[in-house]
């Protein structure tokens, strides 16, 4: 594929304060593609999420999209590119699963007091709710946040983000503290827009959940050890350099399986 369709990250140095997080990461990221960025904890992978959004400056290197210098895309041209899912994004347990979703259109929500940015549309009514039907949501979206589970909150939060139409959705930590029926389900509705054409960035820290990805990027001490497939990069020589365990890789059921033998 060529670069006028891809987020690249090229020879990128980012700190996280004072610290050299991501040091000398280069590579690509295609839209209807699941890539997870995987890594022990301090690797670099939320700061390497986070400069491709253009929210940490890069020291040096850069990062593309379409071929161009992210820093020359208006803030309005990334926010419709590229939609963010933070950890733990915090919303007011008052609001509504409709007016959060709503947010994902940058019209502003009148229910919390915001100043909306320009009149709502019919495009922006059927955008919500076509994120409310592909995330399930629907049956709930005139609920209040206060009344959902960790795992329902998290699928509103993804429907805000689908909300927007981006190109490229980037998830920090998506599955983090849902239990084993909500993470997968959060990963098969990310699988179920990445075949629709939509490209997906994840860190992820469940390897098993990982496996589900198209491509894998392993980072250890800020660098890519290995990327591609995951039965490239999920093996015991790659995962015991990263995260210094012994694994065993198996596959069941068609899906690749990582075992701690620690």
């Amino acid at each position: 594929m060529t670069s006028a369709r891809l987020l690249q990250a090229v020879d990128l140095h980012v700190r996280a304060g004072s610290f050299p997080a991501v040091r000398g990461v280069s590579a690509d990221f295609e839209p209807g593609r699941f890539t997870a960025v995987i890594g022990p904890n301090g690797a670099g992978k939320s700061t390497l999420l986070r400069a491709l959004l253009g929210l940490s400056p890069p020291e040096s290197g850069e990062v593309r999209l379409d071929g161009q210098p992210l820093r020359h895309w208006t803030r309005a041209q990334r926010s419709s590119a590229l939609a963010y899912l933070a950890q733990g994004e915090a919303v007011p347990e008052s609001a509504r699963v409709r007016d959060v979703v709503a947010l994902g259109r940058g019209a502003g929500s009148w229910k919390w007091g915001l100043i909306p940015t320009r009149p709502w549309t019919d495009e922006d009514e059927e955008a919500v709710r076509g994120a409310l039907d592909r995330t399930d949501t629907r049956r709930f979206e005139h609920r209040k946040i206060s009344e959902l589970s960790g795992g329902e909150r998290q699928r509103v939060s993804l429907a805000r983000a689908l909300a927007a139409h981006p190109r490229y959705l980037l998830l920090d930590e998506p599955t983090n503290h849902l239990d084993l029926a909500y993470a997968l389900d959060v990963i098969r509705y990310v699988r179920c827009e990445v075949a629709g054409g939509l490209g997906v960035v994840a860190v992820l820290h469940d390897l098993n959940l990982a496996a589900r990805a198209d491509r894998l990027v392993l980072l250890h001490q800020g660098q890519v050890l290995a990327a591609g497939p995951p039965d490239e990069v999920l093996t015991p020589d790659y995962l015991h350099a990263a995260y210094g365990v012994r694994v065993s890789v198996t596959r069941t059921a068609g899906r690749l399986l990582v075992i701690p033998e620690d």
